[in-house]
């Protein structure tokens, strides 16, 4: 239950629209609705903004559609569901038509190895098998705020269209740079003039994770750092970028965790609201 869903409903019972029965009925669910295998916080779009996000991995279709249906019918904002298989997408996709909410729009996100007890994790670089998408309902409508996501290789765009996709369906519409690494810095530089025209920019790199401090170092912009697992063995999936995107030289810039580009949309949201 979002803002805008709250002041509806109080706006409908001050009209005579809605009994005072069926609005008390309705915000019983306000905190959380329980659906026997998970509480879905109903509150956390009054207390953040934002509704919570469903995460495929470890949840079975069945599950991920009832999730997605309730947060759907709860509220009236976005409603994502991250690194899902195709069989989850296929499932909430159809329990969401059914239940009257169109079809989701589907960003393919990378591949994901499948682990024993069912989930999935990232791991299109250790001979990984199986798509993972990003599925999203009812987007949000645009809102100003230019967002610039740039990434220090090409292997690095699965992560980086996660971000996109999180900040599309959040209502932003953000450009892509892809490309641009320090190993060629003069790709970077022929972009300067967008660097500094951005409000946000997200940098997402592997290897030794050097792309941020670059970037930090030449906007005035905040910089959200993602390091991605992509990289040969010193680069330890992640690690090393990671330490280096905390340990850099060029001050504020922002980390979240590695082939996190879900948690870097909700970064950028955050700073833009």
């Amino acid at each position: 239950m979002d803002e805008p869903f709250l002041r509806q409903l109080l706006f409908d019972v001050s009209k005579g629209d809605c009994d005072p029965d069926d609005a008390v009925r309705r915000l019983r669910h306000l905190p959380f609705a329980d659906l026997g295998f998970a509480r879905v916080d109903h509150h956390r779009a009054l207390r953040q903004g934002f509704a919570e996000a469903v995460y495929g991995p470890g949840k079975s279709p069945e599950q991920c559609a009832s999730i997605v249906v309730e947060l759907l019918d709860a509220g009236s904002g976005p409603v994502l569901l991250t690194r899902a298989t195709p069989d989850q997408v296929a499932s909430a996709s159809q329990a969401a038509a059914d239940a009257g909410y169109g079809e989701a729009s589907v960003t393919p996100t990378g591949e994901a190895s499948v682990t024993p007890t069912g989930g999935a994790s990232r791991g299109a670089a250790r001979g990984a098998t199986g798509s993972l998408s990003l599925a999203a309902w009812r987007p949000a409508p645009r809102r100003p705020g230019r967002v610039l996501v740039v990434t220090a290789g090409t292997a690095d765009l699965p992560v980086a269209d996660e971000c996109r996709g999180v900040l599309d369906a959040l209502g932003f519409s953000p450009t892509l740079l892809a490309d641009c690494g320090v190993a060629g810095v003069h790709r970077l530089l022929a972009s300067a003039q967008e660097l500094q025209d951005a409000d946000v920019v997200v940098v997402v790199a592997g290897m030794e994770g050097a792309l941020a401090s670059l970037v930090g170092g030449v906007t005035a912009a905040p910089v959200v750092a993602v390091p991605t697992s992509v990289g040969y063995g010193a680069s330890l999936e992640g690690v090393t970028a990671l330490l280096a995107m905390l340990a850099s030289c060029a001050s504020g810039i922002t980390v979240v965790g590695i082939d996190n580009g879900y948690g870097a949309a909700f970064a950028v949201a955050r700073l833009l609201r």
